[in-house]
């Protein structure tokens, strides 16, 4: 069994969703858990509680990714309160789905790669600043970087460039023992876009009839990754792109 005890751990955007999930696993596995948010601080606090009720550590701590100064305050604030950071999720992110390229508007790639791309470029690097040797940085992607998909040119582009930094990080950090590696989800059910079962039919349906598994991936799919990225089992799995999609092709 997969074990994470003495670890600190800060996953991203982890007051709901795909974040929540994976630094609730973390938590299970015995790390101790920064649970960070930007606008939801109620519910940053309901997981720290969930967390802490089952025997667990865990903090919750705030801060924009989109601004650099509150992104190394993040970094500060959790080591000051655990001693150290093992493991950093680059997770926070926003999803925009169904705009084609002739519809886009200058404030929509502003916004979403000001988020998606920038804030998780400066995250990886607090990590690789400060994850203690042996760590793990994983920046969490999107199938959107490996098939195109109508309608997500700013999305899929936005979340492409830090794969691209996730290679080069990993040669410039390789020797101490760091590994740094995306996990890259297809749509996942009951999350994002679509946490509610009617969101985006046509969308949905697509994405389903490109999956030869039938489905779309469930929150816990994608944790598991997260675990094994996080665990020893990957100590020399470095600089990879992991899809995570039941062989979808879209």
């Amino acid at each position: 069994m997969n074990t994470l005890n003495n670890k600190v751990a800060l996953v991203t955007g982890s007051s709901g969703g795909l974040g929540k999930a994976i630094a609730e696993r973390y938590a299970a596995l015995g790390a101790s858990v920064v649970i960070h948010y930007n606008s939801h601080k109620e519910k940053a606090d309901e997981i720290v509680n969930k967390i802490t009720s089952a025997g667990g550590k865990a903090i919750a701590l705030g801060g924009n990714t989109t601004k650099v100064a509150e992104i190394e305050k993040l970094f500060t604030d959790a080591k000051a309160a655990f001693g150290k950071i093992d493991i950093v999720v680059a997770n926070a992110g926003i999803e925009q789905v169904e705009l084609p390229v002739t519809e886009i508007k200058e404030e929509d790639f502003d916004k979403v790669f000001t988020i998606n791309t920038k804030g998780s470029y400066f995250t990886i690097q607090q990590a690789a600043k400060h994850v203690e040797d042996n760590g793990r940085i994983i920046y969490v992607a999107s199938s959107t970087t490996v098939f195109a998909v109508p309608g997500m040119a700013v999305y899929g582009g936005s979340k492409t460039a830090p794969k691209y930094l996730v290679e080069v990080l990993a040669k410039e950090i390789g020797h101490r023992g760091v590994t740094v590696n995306s996990l890259i989800p297809f749509a996942v059910d009951h999350s994002g876009i679509f946490a509610q079962p009617d969101s985006f039919p046509d969308l949905r349906k697509s994405l389903l009839d490109s999956c030869p598994m039938g489905r779309l991936a469930d929150i816990e799919d994608v944790a598991n990754v997260a675990e094994f990225f996080a665990s020893d089992l990957s100590s020399f799995v470095n600089g990879q792109h992991l899809l995570v999609n039941g062989g979808a092709t879209q």
